[in-house]
């Protein structure tokens, strides 16, 4: 009698595991990029669904070429299909703090250091600031 062998994902974590099966149901989704963006949004935790709603409203303001885009099951923003900046939720990974991150298609380089995410707790008026400058500098 055969047996099949289970494929073995060693050295990932079960919300690791689900996130990369999010982004690939993302690849081959017909779905509005901007819909399923809003849904996954919807779902989110309050704190951190307040985050990211504002994120969605700032986002297109500040940087119009950046285009909604489900990111490993996250909201994220991309330029020219590739990801400038995501949203993360404290949730998605059981963290306990959202956080905004940059990917290597923003130009955020700052000499031979920088960072690429940031933790938020709280969307401040200083905060949302911060956010706005850090986009335009991305998308620069």
């Amino acid at each position: 009698m055969a047996t099949t062998k289970k494929k073995s994902y060693d050295g990932f974590s079960d919300a690791e595991r689900d996130a990369m099966k999010e982004h690939a149901k993302a690849l081959k989704s017909k779905e509005d990029p901007a819909e399923a963006q809003a849904a996954k949004i919807a779902g989110m935790a309050d704190a951190d669904r307040v985050i990211a709603e504002r994120l969605n409203e700032l986002i297109p303001q500040i940087a119009p070429e950046l285009t909604p885009k489900l990111w490993y099951g996250m909201p994220g923003w991309a330029k020219n299909g590739k990801i400038v900046c995501f949203f993360q939720d404290a949730a998605k990974f059981k963290y306990r703090y959202s956080t905004f991150g940059l990917q290597d298609s923003a130009n955020v380089d700052d000499g031979d250091m920088w960072p690429t995410s940031y933790a938020i707790t709280k969307l401040t008026p200083a905060v949302e600031k911060q956010l706005i400058a850090l986009v335009k500098k991305a998308v620069s």
